[in-house]
């Protein structure tokens, strides 16, 4: 039998980010979950075209997060990464698209 240490590090994680600078300071928790949470939040995801980005260490630190909050100071670096990496996903399907 796996121990806890081994069997949380399995469960599945996810978070969803949005940022809307007419809105809001800084990016913010639009979802967040664990296990079958987790999943639908990346069924959706796939769904909607979104982009996903696999970073277990952010994940466990956003998903402390209450959804609807602003990521702290402390994450702006690490999901400007997760943003640009979006951002030019979304401009080389642009780029793709045109005649």
């Amino acid at each position: 039998m796996k121990d806890s240490k081994e069997k949380k590090q399995l469960t599945k994680m996810a978070a969803a980010i949005q940022y809307d600078s007419e809105k809001r300071n800084a990016p913010a928790i639009t979802a967040s979950g664990k296990g079958t949470i987790a999943e639908k939040i990346i069924e959706v995801a796939r769904e909607q075209g979104i982009p996903i980005k696999n970073d277990p260490d952010l994940i466990q630190v956003l998903s402390k997060l209450k959804v609807g909050s602003e990521i702290p100071v402390e994450l702006y670096r690490a999901v400007a990464e997760i943003l640009a990496f979006v951002y030019s996903l979304n401009e080389n399907e642009r780029t793709n698209k045109q005649p």
